[in-house]
């Protein structure tokens, strides 16, 4: 007797329910590939703000600020469109990991924490560290709550819907049903 489907965690792949552990086997390359292309146009963004807004290195990194807490702002929006299940299959995995995981820039972070900080600027590499953490922290919260509230959704409720399983490329979810 099988148990109960397990909640799910991921509304695209969740690797606890079977049917998306096929469909990630199914189409690799495909999702490989949205996620790199969105991987690019997000890093080129991110070094477009870098270059247009530099700093030295004992200076606060606004560029570098403004990317995260942005960048956060539109995963926790996703996130919330995503959930609501109105986007393509491949939404997720293009702007949340791709465009978005190449947007923003948690190394750099720590880089640019680590050279104020050995530059003699330790107050400020402490302001930055707090307020990058707590502005993306709020700056996801802000994004969903947002997305929420306009998609007509309660932000009290983050239940995820069970669903039968990802819709493939093609629009075809992995159990034969509509996408």
């Amino acid at each position: 007797m099988a148990g109960p489907t397990p909640r799910r965690v991921d509304p695209d792949v969740d690797l606890r329910v079977p049917e998306d552990r096929g469909e990630l086997r199914a189409h690799p390359a495909v999702v490989l590939g949205v996620i790199a292309a969105g991987g690019v146009l997000g890093a080129l963004a991110r070094a477009g703000v870098q270059a247009a807004f530099p700093h030295p290195p004992t200076g606060f990194p606004w560029a570098t600020f403004g990317v995260n807490v942005s960048g956060c702002l539109l995963i926790g929006a996703l996130m919330a469109v995503v959930t609501a299940g109105r986007v393509p299959p491949l939404t997720r995995p293009f702007l949340g990991v791709g465009v978005l995981g190449g947007y923003t820039t948690f190394s750099t972070y720590v880089v640019d924490v680590q050279q104020a900080a050995l530059g003699g600027a330790a107050g400020t590499a402490l302001a930055y560290l707090v307020a990058t953490l707590l502005g993306a922290l709020a700056a996801v919260w802000v994004g969903d709550a947002a997305a929420a509230r306009l998609l007509g959704r309660s932000t009290g409720s983050h239940a995820h819907p069970t669903t039968p399983g990802p819709a493939g490329p093609d629009g075809a979810r992995a159990d034969g049903g509509p996408a």
